[in-house]
């Protein structure tokens, strides 16, 4: 198909990037630096969808540039018929000028609004864009969205494609530092959600170069998804069709997991958010197993139907749309708001799992009766609450215990340490601010919520005291109103055994009450690990790293003290160092990859014993600081 500098609409001038870069990329700190390489891939990635690219290549050189290179068409060199300049000039100097806007030049798109190239272009502080097409190699550079040369023709190719290098503007965002574990995370994602494609990422200053091919696609990543959560069948379920022009494909595998995890996304683009798309499958899914029960009479007449939830406990499923006109709520695309695209999902659905349970009826029993488990468990948990609440009036008000509450009754300004250990609890709560910090001690490890359903998890005292603390209830009941505390914090030792009850904690947390993160509530107090007195002065040190630097500069007489735990920590040790707001560090948990988070918390928690033993030897120098 034609891709010409007459297919490029131009629709605003490129302006104010370098002003507010934040309401382009998000932020000038790592997540805007990622942006602007995830901008610069997608262009390659949309050569893929529009079916011209097989190969991409990201490399990260030791001079902080990033190049990002396809074999795609090439973008075009002519010039423009109604701006008067050349196509490369014009995408990269021009908001909302790109080829995406006409459904000409590609089909499918994620890059839809047409900003990206450009605002990397106006916020690095060189861009160099080489093209191979018509037998030539053209090049032209860039300075902070300003042109430094023409398009030019620099020698021959006997190839076509594009490739973009660029460096980040230091004046933008201060130190230059790339997260490439994410980077690989995505381009790994995207190889699955485009099968066949094959991306490469080469990091010169690691001297790694990484390659992602999945010829299976989404059946791939389904698979590979449940391998740590217990899959009860061995090939993921694979369905796919096209709707009204919409190319769609759905993998399911069920696992003995109790948690669902299920990823939506729309011309490559995680919506993280749902949307229509996600509507549609678990419509369609609940429907359809409920009817199939009641046809095969697995499920008994007396039986009331299964809940969506009840069918999706440990599903495992990739949902895959490429489609023209996506609607997306935002420029974060993170809901698919189209409302054709539930139906069509549904027809797909309800047409090819007909075809495939009729080919596989044994493998449908057992994931009907899984489904008749997971409702009996869920109505008796139901029916273990009420008769609680009708022993105790109090149930659903009465704090436990060991929480010593603070005296304030606003939740904007109370905070709830969740501390590991009686011992150490005790200190937090001599130390503590009695104004507006509570403490909840728990004692011992908590529950690995990862291999337990609901209804066990209510008969854990820890776990228990942490919901009735919270005050917002759980699953059916939760009320993010109710919560009682605005800041969570976990509060655990320094050291490999804190970091696993942290991680337990997290897992419960994310869960059970992941609103409570994305809204911003939960914390992870930072504790010191050491303690140096240097005459009457006293520094303390948070990580074997910061000792090692601090002796390398210092030789004088020193006193050092290593904390075992936060146990070993006097109240107002602990009030100055990880309690008091003017001195402490708190990290804040986000979850910035929904797909990763979940792939973390499965692998850490889940069944997987070598997946765990590969994931901490790679990542053992984090093993306390857990990023999801």
């Amino acid at each position: 198909m034609s891709y010409e500098a007459e297919q490029i609409k131009v629709l605003e001038d490129l302006e104010a990037v370098r002003v507010r870069p934040s309401m382009y990329i998000g932020s000038t700190g790592q997540p805007g630096l990622m942006h602007l390489i995830q901008e610069a891939l997608d262009n390659s990635i949309d050569e893929a969808l529009a079916g011209y690219c097989t190969k991409i290549k990201v490399t990260v050189q030791k001079d902080n540039y990033v190049s990002v290179a396809d074999n795609g068409r090439g973008m075009p060199v002519g010039i423009h018929p109604e701006a008067g300049i050349g196509a490369v000039e014009l995408v990269m100097t021009t908001l909302h000028a790109g080829g995406k806007f006409d459904n000409k030049s590609y089909k499918v798109s994620g890059g839809l609004h047409g900003v990206g190239i450009s605002v990397v272009n106006a916020l690095s502080e060189h861009v160099s864009v080489e093209v191979s097409r018509n037998g030539k190699l053209y090049r032209q550079e860039f300075c902070r969205g300003k042109k430094l040369t023409e398009c030019e023709v620099v020698g021959e190719s006997s190839e076509t494609g594009t490739k973009i290098t660029f460096l980040p503007d230091s004046e933008i965002f201060g130190e230059i530092k790339y997260n490439l574990p994410r980077l690989s995370h995505r381009m790994r994602e995207l190889s699955y959600l485009n099968g066949g494609l094959l991306i490469v990422l080469e990091n010169k200053e690691a001297g790694v170069t990484r390659r992602f091919q999945a010829e299976g696609g989404i059946a791939s990543f389904a698979m590979e998804l449940a391998s740590s959560k217990g899959p009860i069948h061995k090939k993921p379920i694979y369905i796919s069709g096209r709707e009204a022009g919409s190319i769609i494909e759905i993998a399911m595998h069920f696992t003995e997991s109790y948690d669902e995890s299920i990823f939506a996304f729309a011309n490559n683009i995680n919506t993280a958010d749902g949307g229509t798309h996600l509507t549609g499958f678990k419509t369609a899914l609940t429907k359809f197993l409920n009817e199939y029960g009641r046809e095969k009479k697995i499920l008994l007449k007396k039986e009331v139907n299964l809940r969506g939830s009840d069918i999706r406990e440990g599903l495992v499923a990739i949902i895959s749309i490429k489609l023209h006109n996506p609607e997306f709520e935002g420029q974060t695309k993170t809901k698919l708001g189209n409302p054709e695209v539930a139906s069509q999902v549904a027809s797909i659905v309800q047409e090819q799992l007909t075809l495939y349970f009729a080919k596989n009826p044994k493998l449908a029993r057992t994931i009907i009766e899984k489904s008749l488990g997971a409702s009996r468990a869920r109505m008796a948990a139901t029916k273990a609450r009420k008769m609680a609440r009708r022993k105790n009036a109090l149930f659903s008000s009465a704090l436990p215990g060991k929480l010593a509450d603070c005296s304030n009754s606003d939740p904007a300004q109370s905070e709830l340490y969740i501390v590991e250990g009686d011992s150490a609890g005790g200190s937090a709560k001599q130390g503590r601010d009695r104004s507006f910090q509570a403490i909840l001690p728990l004692r011992g490890k908590v529950l690995n919520v990862e291999k337990a359903r609901l209804a066990k998890l209510l008969d854990n005292t820890e776990l228990k005291s942490i919901i009735t603390a919270l005050g917002t209830g759980i699953r059916e009941g939760f009320n993010v109103d109710k919560l009682r505390y605005h800041k969570l914090i976990i509060m655990a030792d320094a050291d490999v055994d804190g970091a696993h009850i942290c991680t337990l904690l997290l897992t419960f947390f994310y869960r059970y009450f992941r609103s409570l993160i994305e809204a911003g509530h939960m914390y992870i107090a930072k504790p010191p690990l050491y303690q140096i007195k240097k005459g009457k002065k006293k520094i303390y040190l948070y990580s074997e790293s910061e000792m090692v630097r601090f002796r390398a500069g210092d030789n004088g007489s020193l006193s050092v003290k290593r904390f075992k735990g936060l146990g070993e920590m006097n109240p107002d040790e602990l009030w100055e160092t990880t309690m008091n707001p003017d001195n402490r560090t708190l990290k804040k948990v986000e979850i910035r990859e929904v797909l990763e988070a979940d792939e973390i918390f499965s692998t850490l928690m889940g069944n997987d014993i070598a997946a765990r033993r590969d994931f901490i030897k790679e990542n053992s120098d984090k093993i306390t600081s857990l990023d999801i």
